[in-house]
C-alpha cells in the first residue's frame, strides 16, 4: 500500500523549505512506497482548514497531520513506517 504524504507550505514561510527538503529526500529513499503532495495553503485554504492547520509546514500522514514545522528526517521515515505496518 503506498503511504500519501501531505506538506503544507506557505511562500513566506522560512521553514517550509526544509520541510520539503527532508520530505523529498524520503520520497527518493522510499520511491513508489510513498506518495508526495505539496499543498500552498494560500492556493488551497479549504485543505488547510479542513486539517485544522494554524502553522506550516505541516506534513500529514494518510490525512492525519503528524508534524508541524520541519520533522527530521528519520522521524519522518519512523512514522511512514509506523503507518505502513498498522495498514498492512
Amino acid at each position: 500500500m503506498t503511504v500519501k504524504i501531505e506538506v503544507f507550505t506557505s511562500p513566506s514561510c522560512p521553514y517550509c523549505p526544509m520541510a520539503i527538503e527532508v520530505v523529498d529526500a524520503v520520497k527518493k529513499e522510499m520511491q513508489d512506497a510513498i506518495e508526495v503532495e505539496k499543498i500552498d495553503i494560500m492556493q488551497d485554504r479549504e485543505k488547510a482548514i479542513e486539517y485544522g492547520l494554524m502553522a506550516v509546514p505541516a506534513v500529514a500522514i494518510n490525512g492525519v497531520v503528524k508534524f508541524v514545522g520541519a520533522p527530521e528526517k528519520e522521524d519522518l521515515k519512523n512514522a511512514i513506517q509506523e503507518e505502513m505496518q498498522q495498514t498492512n
